[in-house]
């Protein structure tokens, strides 16, 4: 069996995390998320963390249960309308948050993930995103400079992983995993199924092994709803 592989989501995190560090974490709402490693975080007591990612989790899942844990110092986010927690401790100054929008957050992290430092951007020219930015003009038409993001430690969600870490992501899970996972110092994915090398098609492994450090499988996965709507039964 591969090094890579650890029996659960505490001991994939022991050694890796940090007062004071930049974290990335998965997936777009509750979708895609490396819950069992966020939890592994939030049992770390890791504080004063920088925290990347499309969103900072709603009441009790995601990275909330870090932020409530009083571990979050910064945030580096989308959207952030779904936790309460977070709008009340930005209001009281507690934490920090910059604010990006959804493709340029998306570009950043594939960015840093690529080793490109920065790049420009027409999205958010002449607004509050781009006071204190770098701003130039290209073909008559003015840009943003945006700077690449490189975590110290990225969490990721898959679906499957092998042994070498080649990883498949299944569906709207997919979510700014794959990025991420290129983004990080370390890299410790989390997973519904490990299989031995070989298993895969190569042209169907979405994260080549390369980029992944440790993986865990995780168990009892249960499909969280942020915001259930229903319409009434047709009579």
């Amino acid at each position: 069996m591969s090094n890579k592989v650890y029996p659960d989501a505490r001991t994939a995190l022991a050694g890796l995390t940090f007062d004071g560090m930049t974290v990335m974490s998965g997936g777009f709402g509750l979708c895609g998320i490396p819950e069992h490693l966020i939890l592994a975080l939030r049992d770390s007591g890791a504080k004063d963390l920088t925290v990347i990612g499309n969103n900072v989790g709603c009441d009790e899942h995601g990275m909330w249960l870090v932020l409530a844990n009083n571990q979050i110092r910064k945030v580096l986010a989308s959207y952030v309308g779904e936790n309460k927690i977070l709008e009340s401790r930005f209001m009281s100054g507690e934490v920090e948050i910059e604010f990006n929008p959804q493709g340029t957050l998306a570009e950043r992290i594939r960015a840093g993930g690529a080793g490109i430092p920065a790049f420009y951007t027409r999205t958010g020219y002449g607004t509050k995103v781009a006071e204190g930015k770098e701003t130039r003009q290209f073909n008559g038409e003015w840009y943003v400079m945006e700077t690449g993001l490189v975590a110290d430690l990225s969490l990721v969600k898959a679906w499957k992983a092998d042994t070498e870490g080649n990883l498949i992501y299944r569906k709207t899970a997919r979510n700014f995993n794959p990025m991420i996972a290129t983004a990080g110092k370390v890299t410790v994915v989390e997973v519904e199924e490990i299989v031995p090398v070989g298993s895969f098609d190569p042209d169907q492994i979405h994260t080549p092994g390369i980029f992944v450090d440790r993986i865990v499988q995780g168990t009892d996965y249960v499909k969280h709803i942020e915001r259930r709507t229903t319409r009434p039964r047709e009579q």
